[in-house]
Order: structure tokens, then sequence, then C-alpha cells
């Protein structure tokens, strides 16, 4: 990428619009620390002229066939498909990721939810007869979707996609990490022939831009994802006129190998076990981050793990060898590493990594893959959400001990089990109070709800489940 990428307008009712302050956010290249872009730092004002496009399109919106709310989304999915290459290379430069898991995670997954999401517009919800009642599904109405910077187009096209199948107007917050994508979106959308005010970008931070959403009169609905505590915020704002939340917030989730594993099973469940800690450089709300494993086996598990993790290829996310990529930003690698020295003030026994960069890699935001062992389940580093490459080894002693520590802590997001009987693996799962659970290395599902129990939020995401989050619901007694 060559250019750098500045906008200074927003897309506000069908138009690209100046913002009310000439104030920009410089965005940063992950993988040199050099500005490649910068958006509009929106004010206040703006998100309301946005909040107030999407009121006065949403009755239009609503009442659109799904027919014709499917042929929009597909227009829009053709049109990022041509741009596949663009997006894999600028979301790689936001984010971090390997500039393959870009193209299939940041590029295509998200494509294909907004297929998924025309699908279900088509298909509707049916009404319903109960007694003398008809049951009808209705849109939420004018939706505000802010969205995070570490899968920012996946999780943009998460809400808005399904938002806009149901029905609903919607304006777009990205975060200000990442909010180059978005952009892409947008022409996308408008190239696609959306009604004016249908879809509204609004870049800038979310104490302006993000909480004057949150608290708009004219918003009905805000979908939220990123930390807990901003989640707390927008539900408190939401509360003052009453809004439907929706939130994906954070995790803290546990990969539970049971006594039964062995052989290339055993290493078949410590591959898996990496993988799903540490992609995207464990920037990811459902990092499997604690590793549950049997007391009796913790060291032949401590070594296995150790192996593979040295093993990782840490560097420039442009070479097809690399495993991890730099963090999004400085302030999320100096975040990372205050973990890892907390790990290490707390007893905790470092296998591998550490605080400082990986040797060679002065620049771009980049951490050393950290594993702890002799982690405790009441350690601040196995109960707190990192969101880089770390992992904590916890042993347990009993099948029972196991499943309370891994529901002994505030989030519940996701979760593994692994076992040489899936049967006995599903039930342990069951036991887990978190919103998904994979047994035996299961791949993620786009279709099926990912959403959290506790402080992980409230609400679900993708398929029919999240088409259905932004519909209301209505008796008509007749």
């Amino acid at each position: 990428m060559t250019a750098t990428l500045r906008h200074d307008r927003l897309f506000i009712d069908g138009a690209w619009t100046g913002p009310g302050t000439a104030e920009t956010i410089e965005v940063i290249d992950s993988t040199d620390e050099r500005a490649i872009g910068a958006a509009p730092a929106a004010t206040a004002a703006d998100a309301e002229r946005a909040a107030r496009a999407a009121r006065d399109a949403f009755t239009g919106w609503a009442a659109t066939t799904g027919e014709e709310r499917a042929r929009s989304l597909e227009a829009a999915a053709e049109h990022l498909t041509g741009r596949a290459a663009e997006l894999a290379e600028l979301i790689t430069r936001e984010t971090g990721m390997p500039l393959a898991h870009s193209r299939a995670v940041q590029v295509e997954l998200p494509i294909g939810n907004l297929r998924e999401a025309a699908r279900l517009a088509r298909a509707g919800v049916a009404d319903e007869e109960i007694g003398h009642s008809l049951v009808v599904r209705e849109p939420a109405g004018a939706v505000a979707c802010v969205t995070p910077w570490n899968f920012p187009l996946h999780q943009s096209i998460a809400k808005v996609a399904f938002a806009l199948a149901a029905g609903c107007t919607v304006v777009l917050k990205p975060s200000e990490v990442a909010p180059l994508d978005a952009f892409v979106l947008a022409e996308a959308l408008d190239r696609a022939g959306l009604p004016p005010g249908v879809f509204n970008l609004v870049t800038g931070t979310g104490p302006e831009a993000g909480e004057a959403l949150a608290a708009s009169p004219d918003i009905d609905m805000v979908s939220f994802t990123g930390s807990t505590a901003a989640g707390r915020r927008v539900a408190a704002l939401g509360a003052g006129t009453v809004k439907r939340i929706a939130l994906e917030l954070g995790g803290k989730s546990a990969n539970i190998l049971l006594d039964d594993l062995d052989g290339d099973a055993l290493d078949a469940a410590v591959l898996n076990a990496v993988r799903r800690a540490y992609g995207n450089s464990g920037q990811t709300c459902v990092a499997l981050t604690r590793l549950l494993v049997p007391a009796a086996r913790l060291a032949e598990i401590e070594e296995r793990v150790t192996e593979v993790v040295r093993d990782l290829v840490v560097g420039d996310p442009f070479d097809e060898r690399t495993d991890l990529g730099p963090l999004a930003s400085a302030a999320q690698r100096e975040r990372v590493q205050g973990w890892i020295r907390t790990g290490a003030g707390e007893g905790a026994r470092l296998l591998t990594g550490g605080p400082g960069a990986p040797g060679g890699l002065d620049r771009g935001f980049y951490v050393r893959p950290t594993v702890f062992s002799g982690v405790r389940p009441g350690m601040r580093i196995a109960q707190e959400e990192i969101f880089g490459p770390v992992l904590s080894i916890l042993a347990y002693r009993t099948e029972d001990e196991a499943v309370e520590i891994a529901n002994g802590v505030r989030y519940g997001l996701s979760g593994a089990v692994s076992s040489a009987d899936p049967g006995r693996a599903e039930r342990v799962a069951r036991r887990l109070r978190t919103g998904q659970v994979d047994v035996n290395g299961a791949p993620f599902n786009p279709r099926a709800p990912l959403g959290g129990y506790k402080e992980s939020g409230i609400g679900r995401e993708y398929g029919r489940y999240g088409f259905e989050e932004f519909l209301e619901i209505k008796s008509i007694q007749r």
C-alpha cells in the first residue's frame, strides 16, 4: 500500500459531508509505527446529525421487502469482493494480523456474512398464531453500531448487515484505531443504492461520537462490541431513553484438556490450544487464554506447549511464514507488557516469552508470545482479559474442579473441552457458563450464535439469532 488514506468526510444521509471540526485521528501502521491515514474526529453534533438521518429514513426502509434488502446487501458483497485484496492489506496494517489470515477472517468471512444476511432478509420471520393473537416481528428502529479495532470489517458487517436485513437503519461508529476499512464498506453500501439515511458512517472517539449515539433519543438500539468497562458505559447512557442494548464484551475463556487425552490426541489438543490462544496475536475476545490441565500431566503438557509456542514465527505480517504479527497499537503493546510483568510479579512461572520485543523487531507493536504456568485461579492474569499473546496454564485435580475453575471468572464468552471421549467432552461443555464451547477442536461456525453469559455481554450475533436481535415482537389481539 503506497498511498496514505486520509479521509476528511463523513457519510451522512446519503452524501459525503464535512464534519463539524477540522480535527482528524491519525491511523498508525502496526508494522512500522508510521501513519497510514486519517479519519475525521466527528463531534457529538455530527453523531446526532447521523442519528436524525437514520431516524428519518427508518419508516421507508422498514417498509421495503426482504427481497429489496437482500439485493442491496448482495450488491455490497459484490463490491467488497472486488476489493478483497485491498481490504486484506489495509486491515493487516490496521490490526497486525498476518495477511493470509486477514484474507480469510477479516475479508472473506464478513463478505460471507453479508450474503447470509441477504438470505435471511429473503426468508424473513413468519408470523405466529397464539390463540386469538397474531405475533409479528418488526424492525427495532434506528441502530447505532459501535465496533472494535481487532476485527474491524468483520464486526461492522456482523452488526450492519443483519440490522439492514431486518429493516433497521444504521449509524456505524468504528474504532478510531482501525477506521479506514469502514470507508470501503460505506462506499460499497452507497453503490448498492441504499436510500439516503439508511446507512451512515461517523468516525471519531468513543467518548465523543460513541457516547453521543448511545445517548441520542433518535437511536432506538445500540449494538456494541468492546471492553466490558466500555459496555457498562454504553448501557448506562442507553438507559436514559431505555434503548435496546446488545453487548459483545470481554472474555477470559477456559480450554479444558481432560485426563484421558494421550498420544496424537494430546498433541492435536495442544496445537489447537496454542492456535486458539494466540490467533490475531491474542487480540480476540474469544481467545482461549486459560489452559486447564490435569495436575498429574502438568509437566508433560508444559513441555509440549512450550515447544509449540517457541516455534511460532513472530514478524512481518506480509511474510507468509509469519504466525503472529504485531499488536494493533502502541497502547495495546504497553498494556500487554504490563500484564506480563504482573504475571511474573504474582509468582507465576514463566515458561517462554516475557517482557520486551522479540529479537530484531524494534519497530512495530510486537510482543513476545508468552506462557505462564503455576497460575492459580485467583491471580489477576487468570481473571482479567489481557488481549495479547499470553497463555496461562492452570492445573486441576478432578473434572469437577476443572469446571469450577473454568466458571470462576466474571466472563462467559467462549470455552473449549477436549477428551478422548466426545460424549464426555460434551457433558463437560454443557456445564460451562459460557455462550460458546468448542469440543475437540471444532471450527468456528459463522451461522451459529455468538454472545456471552455474565459480564461478557447481552444478546447474540451471526446467523438467524443475530438477525432476530434487530427485531421487536408485537402481539396483535384479534
